[in-house]
């Protein structure tokens, strides 16, 4: 026994050693991520004076943390909450819409034969490569022309389609729903859409919390859209009302409790993303390595 633990001593020394760079970098990776969320939430309890005057990492003495959420949430009767509440629907809407036409197409380019079914999810992974910015003025065109801009379906109806969803719900359809579950309800008289409503959608239902979550992500995140398609302050979501706010800074006689608000309503922001990541991160973490994305 003694042998064996001198040979293996050396042998894992060498495999600790070997883990150190690849610890320091996830440690540099860690940071990079975390430090502006922590300086966010440093400065959102800072007023315009502390916050350029105080060490940027650091709170400067007392906080402001009341009276800046006093300020954000009655800033113009409460408009902060208003695009708080617009960006929330976005999300929720478009990703619960999208996720279902996303099942929909996926559980067809999985389990069914048609001619041209090739070409067609060929289109679709070519969908997933175009980027979003390039969409966005000829969607501003097609909703011009349908009288739509400046309204809440300028931003919903784009949200519903979702290339990348099709793609990973045609890969949790052909991994996750054997033909044989198929075959014994289609043998017990349920039509199609029965099937799919009763025997597919609860088979998918980790994978479709995967395809929901991020697609309500990249709604929530889609700044440039609702900066073409909206007017109206009170349609805007959080993200676009903000960036409006921190270039009202910038202008002459502006006042210095803009400031405040862009950050206390910053830190704010980020809230729901966080709080929908730690309650969905236990349905989509095991299904994406679960299904090693095998299409």
């Amino acid at each position: 026994m003694s042998v064996v633990s001198r040979a293996a001593s050396p042998a894992r020394s060498k495999w600790m050693l070997g883990r150190i760079p690849l610890g320091l970098v996830m440690v540099l990776f860690a940071l990079y991520f975390f430090i502006p969320v922590w300086w966010l939430l440093v400065a959102a309890t800072k007023d315009a004076g502390t916050l350029y005057s105080s060490f940027s990492l650091w709170f400067a003495g007392p906080g402001r943390v009341m009276d800046n959420l006093r300020l954000t949430f009655s800033y113009e009767n409460g408009i902060y909450l208003r695009w708080l509440a617009n960006s929330v629907g976005y999300s929720v809407i478009g990703g619960a819409v999208s996720t279902i036409l996303a099942a929909a197409a996926g559980y067809a380019f999985a389990k069914f034969e048609f001619r041209g079914r090739g070409f067609l999810f060929t289109l679709v992974l070519g969908g997933v490569l175009v980027p979003q910015a390039a969409l966005v003025m000829p969607l501003f065109l097609m909703m011009s022309a349908a009288h739509l801009t400046d309204t809440y379906w300028a931003v919903l109806l784009p949200s519903f389609v979702n290339p990348f969803g099709v793609y990973l719900a045609r890969i949790y359809v052909q991994s996750m729903v054997p033909d044989d579950l198929l075959n014994a309800a289609r043998i017990d008289g349920a039509s199609e859409l029965r099937t799919f409503r009763s025997m597919v959608l609860p088979t998918l239902a980790p994978g479709l919390v995967t395809i929901f979550f991020f697609q309500a992500v990249a709604i929530w995140n889609n700044f440039f859209l609702s900066l073409v398609m909206l007017k109206s302050s009170s349609l805007y979501p959080v993200t676009l009302g903000l960036d409006i706010l921190n270039g009202e800074i910038r202008t002459v006689g502006a006042s210095p409790d803009l400031i405040s608000i862009v950050m206390m309503g910053s830190l704010l922001s980020i809230v729901p993303l966080a709080a929908g990541f730690f309650a969905l991160q236990k349905y989509w973490r095991p299904t994406l390595v679960g299904t090693g994305f095998n299409g």
